[in-house]
């Protein structure tokens, strides 16, 4: 080799040492996506009305609304699924609305339980922890499972923490916490209402001796001034790094947002441009950081005269935040989980074929009509994982069509995971 190096030594320590903030930067607030399982949902019901039967419950009473429409495949058709993919994906939802019909419950004590006085709401944190536990150790709750309780406002600041003190309270003189614990913190406006709830948890993790960093939290974005602040900038943004490792995910609040916009009660909807706007922003705040992303709900819920024309409603809302990367969203009725589901299902069934032969030709180098980079490649890998783990495809299927098993999607989608592990 004719052409040596310039740079000597000296130099590249000096560029080690000026990049020595960002490499600490990228590896303390941006690690990525864990790899670990999100749920496609989540449902709110108000804390006292659940009990060890409310997953099975809603699975059933979701099932009997579609079967008195007509059925499963009737309800693909509805939401344009040809003959072939209604059939595959009405036999997926019917097994999923009778195993696991509930991904992820949150038992509420905001909007949907309301002000009751201190000592209704204190019995009945107090029952839900206790309730949360049974549940678990019984094998009847949902995967992931937790509480809303009031916002961080002024005026139910002081509830909001009594009710999140008793419900984790209960929980830990019941035993160890559920491995899906969810908190969610409502109606967040500052990163100061962040910092006090990482300072609660802090202090419960201490009383309780659970590990630091055990009581993570989901955000709810449903106010602007979380995404434009006085100061022009965007709180949301700022989030990740005030409590680095502490948020799960920012959820995205349909009406209380569009609401404080003045948009009139018949506009507001998860696809207005104010919504579209505000996910948009969420989603670059929390690019990279390991935060996941929540859409909202629709209010019209699928009974009586209108249930077809909600279910298409809902089956679209789905399919749109899928194709624009909400993996997640709020359910709020029974009859909302064929709809959930049969959409979802759709849209990864509908993907995966083309998906699995761009990622294995991706793997073994096969010359194809796509030369797909290794972001892209992550892209296919999580997009096929997502698909198996919701039980939209089987592991068998999966394996057929891409010759990879979970282990090596998951090593391909979360690269840097792998690579911590090993």
């Amino acid at each position: 080799m004719s052409v040596t190096p310039s740079l000597d030594a000296a130099d590249l320590a000096h560029i080690e040492a000026a990049c020595a903030a960002t490499d600490q930067l990228l590896d303390r607030n941006y690690p990525g996506d864990d790899g670990s399982r999100q749920p496609v949902h989540t449902v709110y019901v108000p804390a006292d009305k659940f009990n060890s039967t409310f997953a099975a419950d809603w699975g059933a009473q979701g099932l009997a609304a579609i079967e008195n429409y007509g059925g499963l495949e009737k309800l693909g058709t509805l939401l344009g699924q040809d003959a072939e993919l209604a059939e595959a994906v009405a036999t997926r939802v019917a097994a999923k609305l009778t195993s696991e019909p509930i991904e992820d419950l949150r038992l509420d004590f905001e909007d949907g339980f309301g002000d009751r006085g201190d000592e209704a709401e204190d019995a009945a944190a107090v029952a839900a922890g206790k309730a949360v536990s049974a549940a678990v150790n019984a094998g009847t709750a949902p995967p992931f499972i937790g509480i809303r309780f009031k916002c961080f406002e002024l005026a139910t600041r002081a509830r909001g923490v009594r009710t999140l003190d008793l419900f984790v309270s209960a929980l830990a003189e019941a035993g160890e916490l559920p491995d899906g614990l969810v908190l969610t913190l409502p109606k967040v406006t500052t990163v100061d209402q962040v910092k006090a709830m990482d300072f609660a948890v802090s202090r419960l993790e201490e009383i309780h001796a659970l590990p630091a960093g055990r009581l993570r939290f989901e955000v709810q974005v449903e106010t602007p001034q979380l995404i434009l602040g006085p100061e022009g900038t965007s709180p949301v943004a700022r989030l990740a790094h005030a409590v680095p490792g502490r948020i799960s995910g920012l959820h995205y609040g349909t009406y209380d947002y569009s609401a404080s916009l003045e948009i009139s009660a018949q506009y507001q909807s998860m696809e207005h441009p104010v919504a579209d706007f505000a996910k948009e922003v969420m989603q670059l705040a929390v690019a990279g950081t390991g935060i996941r992303l929540s859409d909202g709900s629709t209010n019209i819920m699928p009974v009586g005269d209108g249930a077809e024309a909600a279910w298409a409603l809902h089956g679209r809302l789905v399919r749109r935040s899928l194709e624009r990367g909400y993996y997640q969203g709020w359910d709020l009725h029974p009859a909302q989980l064929p709809s959930r589901f049969s959409a979802t299902y759709a849209f990864y069934r509908q993907g995966l074929p083309a998906a699995a032969v761009r990622l294995r030709n991706y793997v073994a180098q096969t010359p194809g009509a796509v030369m797909d980079e290794p972001a892209t490649a992550r892209a296919l890998a999580n997009f096929i994982l997502r698909g198996l783990i919701c039980g939209a495809a089987s592991a068998e299927e999966v394996l057929s069509l891409t010759s990879l098993d979970q282990n090596q999607l998951t090593a391909l989608a979360h690269p840097r995971l792998a690579t911590v592990s090993r």
